[in-house]
């Protein structure tokens, strides 16, 4: 499956929050869409506060689509008591593995 769309997010969680963040996050309702293809989370080793979400997306239009919907809006609307701060880049992927 092609990945041509993908998105990079960094989020700060409040204090103490972080592992409901990142349990949160691993529900995602992007992870059974077949278009979302990559979805991985991560934690900072430095600052456990800081949790990382990588997405690829069979295409831009899939992954805006997706989160044009009112499951994905809920979804992220219901993380957001849980973030401090965040940044969010898109991205083109060009390669690379990701295999657990």
């Amino acid at each position: 499956m092609n990945i041509t769309h993908g998105f990079h997010a960094t989020m700060t969680a409040h204090p103490g929050k972080a592992d409901e963040l990142i349990a949160a996050l691993l529900t995602a309702p992007s992870l059974p869409n077949d278009d979302c293809v990559v979805f991985l989370v991560g934690r900072s080793a430095g600052t456990p506060d800081v949790v990382h979400v990588t997405e690829g997306w069979t295409t831009e239009e899939a992954h805006t689509r997706f989160f044009n919907s009112a499951e994905a809006q809920a979804f992220t609307a219901g993380i957001q008591q849980l973030v401090a701060d965040s940044h969010y880049t898109d991205e083109i992927p060009v390669g690379g593995k990701s295999a657990f």
